[in-house]
């Protein structure tokens, strides 16, 4: 059974060094970051910890600088807009488990913070090696001395078999984190015992990303709506034409199994029947609204792609989620990055808003959509800071990290 970050407070943390993997991969612009999210997600337990007079060492990736030393993924941006947040003085090293991360961590003191470089700076954080995951996270572990402690807080790495998630729970004590244990205890009940209606709105580009999540999800949610890129495959799976849409031919037939299994076991699938019909992809770009059943009908012809669900879609949305006792939600449901293509997109986040569902917005792209819109996180039920975690656990898969510390 795994314990919480209570039981390691409840323990006494003065004094000890306790090594926190956080989630500080946040979006940037240069050295700007865009979306703080992250961060304020990851500043609970850190000053929890602190206050209670631990020494925190903090650990997080950002990017994929595959195991070399990348200044545009330095974790630099991150911890300064950590230390602009936090109550708690906070200090950078400028590697990992080097002369400055030893010398730093060495120093610190009761209550203050240190945050590690890139740990996938190091190759043997993402090795398929595990003598090499395990030297590594040895390495991380001896920052902490004597007396150490490890808390994962990173929920949006905990579907990774990586040596700070991982491996690190088998060289220190480990504890879930207040973020991670919230995160499973949410998903869990929406997988497990959700208040029905149970609706689910799939979005994003390719429904290759998601079909794991539409298996598992047929038969336990009582709708599912399709939009995104992934629909034109849906569509094109009932037989339309959809011009220079995205279409995945090769996942047409599993989708039409899909839609048999799904109409068998009393999940409700419901696709777009009208969509915003663009000539190309740019937010200047001529557009019109066409319905599903002649897409390629209108003035721009078979040579356009559809970035938006339509109009009458975006109600027929909106009315299943006011319905609903329990929402997820993960992946817009049109291009919310072009203005043009935003409204589908904002249909869903107002109906949520709006809703007195249970409310799930599995992160990534959803979440970024919903901030990026004007949305503010209070508005919705939980906003999940792992997009392929949340995704991973609503496929049914365990998730190491999770697994490793007994959850």
């Amino acid at each position: 059974m795994a314990k919480a970050l209570d039981a390691l407070i409840s323990e006494g943390v003065s004094g000890r060094r306790v090594l926190v993997r956080s989630d500080l991969n946040v979006p940037l612009d240069g050295t700007t970051v865009t979306d703080d999210g992250r961060v304020r997600a990851s500043l609970p337990v850190l000053t929890k910890l602190a206050e209670a007079g631990a020494r925190v060492i903090v650990m997080a990736h950002l990017g994929r600088p595959k195991g070399q030393v990348d200044p545009k993924y330095s974790i630099a941006p991150a911890a300064q807009k950590l230390d602009e947040l936090a109550d708690v003085p906070v200090k950078v090293a400028s590697d990992v488990v080097g002369e400055d991360a030893q010398a730093k961590a060495e120093a610190l003191q009761d209550g203050e913070i240190l945050v590690l470089e890139n740990v996938r700076y190091d190759p043997r954080e993402t090795s398929k090696d595990d003598a090499e995951r395990q030297e590594f996270a040895a390495e991380l572990a001896a920052l902490t001395g004597d007396n150490g402690a490890y808390v994962d807080d990173a929920f949006g790495a905990v579907h990774r078999k990586h040596a700070s998630v991982y491996d690190i729970a088998q060289k220190l004590p480990g504890y879930l984190g207040d973020l991670v244990k919230k995160e499973v205890d949410v998903l869990k009940k929406v997988i497990s015992d959700p208040e029905r209606p149970f609706v689910v709105v799939m979005g994003g580009s390719k429904v290759s990303d998601k079909l794991a999540v539409i298996e598992n999800l047929i038969g336990k949610a009582d709708s599912l709506l399709i939009g995104g890129g992934m629909v034109f495959t849906f569509l094109a799976a009932q037989g339309y034409s959809v011009g220079g849409s995205l279409l995945e031919k090769d996942q047409i037939d599993v989708v039409k199994d899909y839609l048999d299994k799904a109409e068998a076991a009393g999940t409700e699938i419901v696709l777009p029947v009208d969509v915003v019909y663009a000539a190309a992809f740019d937010k200047d770009a001529q557009n019109e609204v066409r319905p599903v059943e002649d897409i390629e009908g209108g003035e721009i012809g078979d040579s356009g792609l559809g970035l938006d669900i339509g109009p009458e879609s975006a109600k027929i949305f909106a009315d299943k989620i006011k319905s609903a006792k329990t929402v997820f939600w993960n992946g817009p449901v049109g291009v919310f990055e072009m203005a043009a293509f935003a409204n589908g997109t904002k249909a869903v986040a107002d109906a949520l808003v709006s809703s007195d569902a249970m409310s799930v917005i599995g992160g990534g792209d959803s979440a970024s959509a919903v901030r990026n819109l004007g949305y503010s996180d209070d508005q919705f039920g939980h906003i999940s800071t792992g997009g392929g975690a949340s995704l991973e656990f609503i496929e049914g898969k365990e998730l190491p990290g999770v697994v490793a510390l007994g959850a």
